[in-house]
């Protein structure tokens, strides 16, 4: 009896856990808001979001708007200035990507350019892998790899059900011909007859004519073929484990193949965006004006080559730990023409290409195009062709070309439009229909990513400006003893493993203008710390709730957590140690990271720890 109220009791208290965490969240650290400092105030207000943000209790988006409430009320900031803070360039320049990703969305280009990578690449299990991480990497540049990985798992679901149904085929052929040699073998006659009179000999241990055998239904069975039966379950057992690797493999390669692909660009994935505003907030905050210097163009020249080297080296690994021997042993024809089948049924389903996706098409690579040219570094670009300021820098940035095409998708016509000469029947209403309406946009854009943006900058704001991240950041330098490479390496290793079971945007939001501070206060340019924690937070391998497209592929019961545990974490390391090198090796000149800027070298904004 007692039992059961207090099993009544715990149900009807987990039904109302996030209302008792939210007020746990509010009032376990009220001692720190009760204080006279502005640290400590705004370390009440970090510790609040960070176990909201940790818990979910509160969605996470509706978490970062709490600085518009927890700041002013406590005498932080004033609610002007943090509410500023939640549309600025960066911001803008996130949204003109996703409305861009939404229109190849709407048309099917990133299907289209899926399944054509996937065709060129072939059947081979190792070189299927590649097909589908391929096209799931470039796409993740461009548009949310919950989108890129989610269009993927039909195509591993149509594989996987033709090679099973090729197994189950060429598993009865096989126990045919067997139980028809073990037969043959107790017979006295020499030779049998079958329906399609092809003879076997057992003398001459040869099958004539090399065709299918088939056995009459009234063919005995003898004692004899149990040998045969044991041989065919070993054989079923076999592929059935190989089958099952196979579709481990390729459901953690798409995953893996997003998870690279996003941070190849900046606007790939939210941490590398919090990074950019963030690192201008810190920098215009100490020379009003300036800017880190973090473009699209000189991003990728960085963390294209990493996201290629990560993707080369998640291949070569999920190859070693799930295919093993299929990588290397020659693909049988029945297995092949499975997989091809299933590719030409998938791109049978897509179409001819449409006067849409040839628009998109043309918009997609004059926006990449605008994004590379705009400012390089060393020799200018487009964008110096208009204004530019006191300083002779442009006016226009990558917000600007990332607006300028997603206003055009709201005017180009997905389709020819129906009027003067291209009117199909006279009885026909000319008409014309844009790629993108307003009503499409609202419902596909993921609008709590631009708040989640939005609320990481004013609590960045908040931070450096009550003196938190300096504290903060200074606590840190126990760490000073070591080599700058060596303490990047430890932090990128413990933000890997945070970022498994907490969201990467609010790792990175929280993150980031401590670790500014940090690389202030022991002489180093502060995007050294930043950059390296900002892309480490992309690298959730191990868990389903890391990241979506962990969540999707693991939706799909293909996968167990032990599968994505045990070879995720050496995708953890493995892609940490990439980090590493590259932000020692060629981020160096790219970022100018062995320099101080000259912003900081003024001893009265200087970060100095007392």
């Amino acid at each position: 009896m007692i039992r059961e109220k207090v099993a009544w009791f715990l149900r009807n208290l987990w039904a109302v856990k996030n209302i008792i965490i939210v007020f746990i969240a509010f009032i376990a650290p009220i001692n720190l808001a009760i204080g006279d400092s502005k640290e400590t105030k705004c370390a009440y207000g970090l510790i609040v979001m960070a176990t909201l943000w940790l818990t979910e209790a509160l969605p996470i988006p509706v978490t970062a708007l709490l600085p518009t409430v927890i700041f002013p009320l406590l005498g932080v900031s004033t609610a002007r200035t943090i509410c500023s803070k939640y549309i600025n360039d960066t911001t803008v320049l996130f949204l003109g990507g996703l409305v861009v990703a939404v229109a190849v969305e709407e048309v099917g280009l990133h299907t289209r350019i899926a399944m054509g990578i996937i065709s060129v690449l072939g059947s081979n299990p190792n070189m299927l892998m590649l097909g589908l991480m391929l096209p799931t990497w470039f796409l993740s540049m461009w548009i949310s790899n919950t989108a890129a990985t989610s269009m993927m798992i039909p195509i591993i679901q149509a594989v996987m059900t033709q090679i099973k149904e090729a197994n189950k085929i060429r598993l009865e052929g096989a126990k045919e011909r067997k139980l028809l040699l073990e037969d043959v073998s107790e017979s006295e006659n020499p030779t049998i007859q079958t329906r399609d009179s092809i003879s076997v000999n057992p003398s001459e241990g040869k099958i004539k004519n090399g065709a299918m055998l088939t056995v009459p239904t009234d063919t005995q069975i003898s004692p004899a073929n149990d040998s045969a039966a044991c041989m065919l379950e070993d054989e079923k057992s076999t592929e059935n484990s190989e089958l099952r690797l196979f579709g481990k493999g390729l459901a953690l390669g798409v995953a893996y193949g997003a998870n690279a692909g996003g941070i190849a660009t900046l606007t790939g994935t939210p941490p590398n965006l919090i990074l950019q505003g963030q690192a201008n907030e810190i920098f215009d905050k100490r020379s009003p004006g300036s800017d880190s210097g973090i473009t699209f163009a000189n991003w990728m020249g960085f963390a294209f080559p990493l996201s290629i080297v990560i993707l080369l080296l998640s291949w070569i690994w999920l190859q070693l730990f799930f295919l093993r021997s299929l990588c290397i042993r020659k693909t049988d024809a029945v297995r092949t023409a499975a997989i091809q089948s299933a590719i030409r049924h998938e791109r049978k389903k897509i179409g001819r290409v449409t006067f849409g996706e040839i628009v998109v098409l043309i918009c997609f690579i004059c926006l990449a195009m605008l994004w590379i040219f705009r400012d390089i570094p060393g020799l200018g670009g487009w964008a110096y062709l208009f204004h530019l300021d006191k300083d002779g820098k442009p006016f226009a940035r990558d917000s600007t070309a990332a607006m300028l095409i997603a206003i055009v998708l709201f005017v180009l016509p997905k389709s020819v439009p129906n009027i003067f000469c291209f009117i199909k029947s006279n009885d026909e209403k000319p008409s014309y229909s844009p790629i993108l309406t307003w009503d499409k946009v609202v419902h596909k854009l993921p609008w709590g990513v631009i708040v989640l943006l939005g609320g990481g900058f004013a609590l960045a704001n908040a931070s450096s400006s009550s003196g938190l991240s300096k504290m903060v950041g200074c606590s840190l330098r126990v760490f000073s003893h070591m080599d700058i490479w060596v303490m990047n390496l430890i932090i990128c290793l413990i933000v890997a493993g945070a970022t498994e079971i907490t969201s990467n945007s609010a790792t990175a939001t929280l993150l980031m203008p401590i670790m500014a501070e940090l690389a202030l206060s022991l002489g180093k340019n502060p995007l050294y710390l930043m950059i390296s924690s900002a892309v480490a937070c992309s690298f959730a391998f191990m868990l389903p709730v890391a990241t979506p497209p962990n969540a999707i592929v693991f939706s799909t019961g293909i996968l167990r957590i032990p599968d994505m545990a045990s070879a995720g974490i050496m995708m953890n390391v493995v892609a940490i140690l990439a980090l590493t090198l590259a932000v020692n090796t060629w981020a160096i000149p790219i970022f100018s990271l062995d320099v101080i800027p000259s912003i900081f070298n003024n001893t009265d904004v200087n970060s100095t720890c007392l």
